[in-house]
C-alpha cells in the first residue's frame, strides 16, 4: 500500500512477519510502565483488591463483561510505533494513561458487577443499552464529564460509567471543584461512594477472557495494515475548492514572505486534528482524513500563504475543519447538497 511508503526502511522489513512471531511481552517493554502507573493510581484510590489482568490486543479494549484491558500490541515496539505513526497516529503518553483508565473503568464495572444493580442503571442508564458508533451527543452538555476526546460519555451508558471512573481516577484531577454545579456530579460522588466501599472487597468477577491476544494473531504486520486501510472510512469527494481559495488568497504573482499553504498545514496537521477531534467528538480517523483531504486540495490548487498571517490562516482552518466536523455530527454529511 502507499502509505508503507511513509515508514522508514528498516521498519518496512518487519511488515512481513506475523504478529504473533514478534515476541511481543508487556513485562520488560515500554509499556510495563503504564500498567504499574495504573495500578499505582489505584491503591492511591484505596482499591486494593482490583488489579485488571493487562494484555496485548488488536486495539484498546475491555471485552464486554470481562475485567481485563486489552492494549495495542503496536505500542510494545519502538519499531512498531515507528510504523504506526507513519500510518497513522500514535498515542503519546498522556494518552496511553487516559486510554488505561478509561479501559479500567469498563472492568471495575465488570469485575463489581456494578452495571447490574438498581442503583447504577438508576444512575448511568439501562446496560443493555444498543451501541451506536454514530451517536449524536449533545455538545457541553453538564450531565456527563469530559475525559477522552468529544462527547465519549454520552455515547452509552457503560461508556458514560468508564469516563466517571476515569476522571475519578486521574490524579490531580480536581473534579470537586471542576464539574460543581454539573449534573455529572452526581454520578462522581457514586463513583467516590463506590470506590471506598469496595476498595477492599474481593472482585466478584476474579478473572477475565480475553479477546485475541497478540500471540494469536496469525497475520502478518502487513496484513494488518492493509486490513485497517481497507476499513478506513471514505469523506467522498468533497467540495472544498472555492473555500480553501477564500482562505488562501494571496497573488500568485507575489513573491515575498510566502510559502506553500500545504507546508503550514503539514506541520500543524496533528494539532489541528487532535482540536478538532476533542471539540467535536466526530471519530478520530474521519477527523483526520478530512485533515489531510484539506491539505491534499490546498497542494492540489497550488495554494500559498503569507507567513505574516500564518495564525489567522490557522484559526480560520481550526474554525473551517470544525463546522464541518459539526454539519457531520447534525447530518451524517460534512457538505450538503
Amino acid at each position: 500500500m502507499a502509505n508503507f511508503e511513509k515508514a522508514p526502511a528498516e521498519v518496512r522489513e518487519i511488515l512481513s512477519k506475523p504478529i504473533q512471531q514478534l515476541g511481543l511481552k508487556l513485562e520488560g517493554g515500554p509499556l510495563e510502565r503504564f500498567v504499574r502507573q495504573l495500578y499505582k493510581e489505584l491503591d492511591a484510590k484505596g482499591l486494593t483488591k482490583f488489579r485488571p489482568r493487562c494484555y496485548l490486543s488488536d486495539e484498546w479494549g475491555c471485552p464486554s463483561m470481562e475485567p481485563v484491558i486489552g492494549i495495542p500490541f503496536y505500542l510494545a515496539d519502538p519499531n512498531l510505533q515507528r510504523l504506526e505513526a507513519a500510518m497513522n497516529d500514535i498515542e503519546d503518553a498522556r494518552q496511553i494513561m487516559m486510554y488505561m483508565r478509561h479501559e479500567a473503568g469498563h472492568a471495575f464495572n465488570y469485575a463489581y458487577a456494578l452495571f447490574k444493580t438498581e442503583e447504577w442503571r438508576e444512575i448511568f442508564g439501562p446496560f443493555r443499552r444498543a451501541y451506536r458508533d454514530n451517536y449524536k451527543p449533545v455538545p457541553f452538555s453538564r450531565q456527563f464529564v469530559r475525559h477522552m476526546e468529544g462527547w465519549y460519555a454520552q455515547k452509552h451508558p457503560d461508556e458514560d460509567f468508564a469516563e466517571t471512573f476515569a476522571v475519578w481516577l486521574t490524579p490531580r484531577s480536581n473534579w470537586r471543584k471542576r464539574y460543581q454545579g454539573w449534573g455529572a456530579m452526581r454520578k462522581l460522588l457514586y463513583m467516590d461512594r463506590i470506590g471506598h466501599e469496595f476498595g477492599n472487597a474481593d472482585p466478584v468477577v476474579a478473572h477475565g477472557n480475553t479477546d485475541i491476544t497478540v500471540d494469536e494473531m496469525d497475520l502478518t504486520v502487513g496484513e494488518f495494515y492493509e486490513h485497517a486501510l481497507d476499513q478506513q472510512l471514505s469523506l467522498g469527494d468533497l467540495p472544498l475548492d472555492t473555500d480553501l481559495r477564500d482562505i488562501f488568497n494571496v497573488s500568485k504573482h507575489r513573491r515575498k514572505n510566502v510559502r506553500p499553504a500545504g507546508e503550514l498545514l503539514r506541520e500543524n496537521r496533528k494539532v489541528l486534528i487532535d482540536k478538532v477531534n476533542y471539540w467535536t467528538g466526530v471519530q478520530r480517523p474521519l477527523v483526520k482524513k478530512l485533515v489531510e483531504s484539506i491539505e491534499a486540495k490546498v497542494n492540489d490548487l497550488g495554494l500559498r500563504a503569507d507567513k505574516q498571517c500564518e495564525r489567522e490562516y490557522l484559526t480560520e482552518i481550526t474554525v473551517y475543519a470544525t463546522a464541518l466536523a459539526m454539519t457531520y455530527i447534525a447530518r451524517g454529511k460534512f457538505i450538503l447538497p
